[in-house]
């Protein structure tokens, strides 16, 4: 029988492997106008968390109810069909769950998959998935990055932030990451290729190492962590600055820190803006051409992070939400 991660109780403070159950579930029958996928990678993201607690659920997602499978991002392969637009053995991108097959009609962010020949699989749940279309949308609808603007991206070590800098970097930019070990920002200037990385434990005193790091002040600021990180920078800002939003780690878990300096934003006619990388599904396919052409020139590297096997997921996406892991995390349940 195929097996789901369903979650078993709802994660209150850094969530646990306990918070979630491996269990056995019937295989779906398919009626009229749907599709059985086998899915072969899952794409785990620190944004579902959110959705994890008790009484979760807004105007983007609904929150995740006990004994269900948890939801996800997933690739998979069509092996059973009703439906006329996804014929057996298509590869397939959506939005379901953590398990081994899913049971779909085509809607919810799902979409058929041209996989390239030269390109791993869990390539499309990385570079060319969700997490880089939320790098290069974001950077480029919002940041708008010039040759020479400092660029400062927070989580810099994640998975949307090592192609963010990447892509910063080949932009022309200044690029400067933030992070939370001292190894890890060793990592980003040595490995993703930043600038400079400033890393929580060796500089405590985030202000100051901005300071140091970017006196003339931030450009872009490509935030993934919110709270006091995003407070901090806001004082360090450029005139036009553009401040992207991408996720709020920081508050995932914990209670939400205020931002208090907003008059930063009116005196440096600087611009703060949230997105979801669903809202530009009409690009996707433009993307993810010249995402694939960086990537054969070399120009762009992806750093994933897999675990083999469903049974891994809950480990997996703990290790993510610890800082534990670089670059993306995947759970590779069939190559």
């Amino acid at each position: 029988m195929p097996r789901a991660v369903n979650l078993a109780r709802h994660p209150t403070g850094a969530v646990r492997p306990e918070d979630f159950e491996v269990v056995e579930t019937p295989r779906p029958e398919v009626p009229e106008g749907w599709f059985l996928i086998k899915n072969r990678v899952f794409s785990l993201d620190a944004g579902f968390r959110q959705w994890m607690s008790a009484g979760a659920g807004d105007n983007y997602l609904t929150g995740m109810q006990l004994n269900e499978p948890v939801q996800s991002i997933v690739l998979g392969e069509v092996v059973e069909s009703r439906h006329p637009d996804y014929a057996v053995g298509t590869l397939v991108n959506a939005r379901t769950a953590w398990e081994e097959m899913s049971l779909l009609d085509g809607t919810d962010l799902c979409s058929p998959l041209l996989a390239a020949d030269d390109m791993a699989l869990s390539e499309y749940m990385s570079t060319l998935g969700p997490t880089g279309m939320t790098a290069w949308l974001g950077l480029n609808h919002i940041g708008q990055p010039k040759s020479g603007d400092v660029v400062v991206v927070s989580a810099a070590g994640g998975a949307v932030g090592t192609i963010v800098g990447q892509l910063a970097k080949a932009a022309g930019c200044r690029t400067i990451g933030l992070v939370s070990s001292a190894a890890k920002a060793q990592w980003l200037t040595d490995e993703v290729g930043y600038d400079l990385a400033i890393s929580r434990e060796a500089h405590p005193d985030l202000a100051q190492a901005l300071v140091e790091a970017a006196p003339e002040g931030i450009d872009i600021f490509f935030d993934n962590v919110g709270g006091s990180v995003l407070n901090t920078v806001m004082q360090h800002l450029q005139e036009g600055a553009r401040l992207v939003l991408c996720g709020a780690i920081s508050q995932y878990e914990a209670e939400v820190e205020p931002v208090s300096h907003t008059w930063e934003l009116i005196t440096k006619r600087a611009r703060m803006e949230g997105f979801m990388f669903s809202d530009y599904i009409d690009e996707f396919p433009a993307v993810i051409e010249a995402m694939e052409k960086l990537l054969r020139a070399g120009e762009l590297k992806t750093f994933d992070q897999c675990y083999q096997g469903i049974e891994q997921t809950p480990t997996a996406f703990c290790d993510m939400m610890s800082g534990a892991s670089r670059g993306k995390c995947l759970v590779v349940l069939e190559d």
